[in-house]
Formats: structure tokens, C-alpha cells, sequence
């Protein structure tokens, strides 16, 4: 971050903002989205007090979703689990967080000096987060659509590339628990019936503070494979 004040965006990052397309119209928006609640309590006597990214991440979360569903819907008939697998890649914190770097977002964090050394410059989930409340920022300053035209120029190498398209259910589902900061996947063997030769197996698989999923099939990876296609359809 430059030498600017914490509680002023300066004038590095308002060039920054400006050459990535987002007009600063006033600098409060902009300052909530970069800055991390760990800032609490660095703003020198008389600073205004700051607002940490968390609400406009809420906010972004939900732009970017929408925008690059829409992008999805209209380029193609793929059937709703196909857009749903693509969709969970394209917008995970992951991608976020690539994204992110991209961009140079880092170099303008607002993070409290321990948070800093701590590496939360390239932190995947601080930077996925605040590419959000960025957009969430936009959204606030410019309206839909100048928001959805920044995330198609932000994304479009992403949006042109494969992410989410013909992946393994295991792996997809891996990567949407990762991507959200979910533990990984558990698969458990919940059933079996039928001879040797005809056996067919029950597995479940959950996430945790997520939910779970059951599926059965002639061998326990097909059942897995199943049921890490089941949950994504009910919770990715």
C-alpha cells in the first residue's frame, strides 16, 4: 500500500481505481471495500472511524453472481447443472483472488500492521474478498451495469477460458469447498446391498456446515462421483 492515510484513499489508488475504469465520485465506498476490519483501532486521533469491506462483500457476492450467470445464459444452451458447475468455478474466491492480483489489488490494501505480516497481503480469501467488495463498491457509486461491465473486463480471459467445463464431479466439488472456505468433501459408505456380483453401494457425501448428499450406484467411485453431483445441484 502507499503512504497515504488510512483513512484517505490517495493518490495512487484513485489513479489505480480510475485506469481500471471506476470513476472515484467520493471516497468512502472505495476506502470500506480496501480496507480490512483488522485497521481497527491504526486510525491516528481525529481519522473518522473505518468501515471494513465485510458489508460490501455481501453486496459484490451477489453482482458478480448475477453477472456472470447472465454472461453464462446467453452464450449457449448448456443445461442447468453444466451453467451451475461453471458458474461455482468462475466466481469462487479462488478466481476472486486471482482476479485480484491481476489487477494489483494487493498493493492497495488497507490492513492493520500485524494482519500485514502475516501475509494477508496474499491471502486468498482477504484478496477474494475484497475483489467483491470492490465490485460491491461499484455497484454503490455506479449502478449495475457499469459493475457488470467491470467484471466482464476484469474476467475475460476467465470467461473465455474452460473453468467449471467438463470436470470430474469430485474435483468440481472439491474446488467449490475450497474456493468457499469449506472444509474438503467427506465421503462416507452409508449402504450396501445385492450379491458380489451385483453389489450396489450408498455413499454420502457432506461438507461441513453445509449440508450432504446421497447417491447409489453399481461401484462406490461411481456412487461418490454421483453424489458429488447431487450436492452441487442442491448447494453449489
Amino acid at each position: 500500500m502507499s503512504g497515504a492515510p488510512l483513512d484517505r484513499l490517495g493518490d495512487s489508488t484513485t489513479k489505480w481505481l480510475t485506469e481500471l475504469g471506476l470513476e472515484v465520485r467520493g471516497e468512502a465506498p472505495w476506502l470500506e471495500a480496501l480496507t480490512h476490519g483488522s485497521v481497527q483501532g491504526h486510525v491516528p486521533n481525529g481519522g473518522r472511524q473505518m468501515k471494513d469491506y465485510q458489508r460490501l462483500e455481501f453486496l459484490g457476492d451477489r453482482v458478480l453472481g448475477l453477472s456472470v450467470a447472465d454472461w453464462l445464459y446467453r452464450r449457449g444452451d448448456a443445461p442447468e447443472g453444466k451453467l451451475s458447475q461453471r458458474l461455482n468455478a468462475l466466481v469462487s474466491g479462488v478466481t476472486c483472488a486471482r482476479i485480484a492480483r491481476s489487477i494489483g489489488l494487493a498493493e492497495h490494501l488497507r490492513l492493520g500492521k500485524q494482519a500485514r505480516e502475516d501475509g494477508g497481503a496474499d491471502s486468498d480469501n482477504i484478496l477474494g474478498d475484497v475483489m467483491e467488495a470492490l465490485i460491491g463498491a461499484c455497484f454503490i457509486e455506479h449502478g449495475f451495469e457499469v459493475a457488470r461491465d467491470f467484471i466482464y473486463r476484469a474476467w475475460d480471459k476467465e470467461l473465455a477460458g474452460k473453468a467449471g467445463e467438463a470436470k470430474h464431479p469430485k474435483s468440481a466439488l472439491q474446488e467449490w469447498a475450497a474456493g468457499n472456505s469449506h472444509r474438503s468433501p467427506d465421503y462416507e459408505i452409508v449402504g450396501r446391498s445385492g450379491p458380489d456380483h451385483a453389489a450396489r453401494f450408498t455413499v454420502r457425501v457432506s461438507v461441513h456446515n453445509v449440508g450432504e448428499a446421497e447417491a447409489t450406484a453399481a461401484s462406490k467411485s461411481e456412487a461418490e462421483k454421483r453424489a458429488a453431483t447431487v450436492f452441487m445441484e442442491q448447494f453449489g
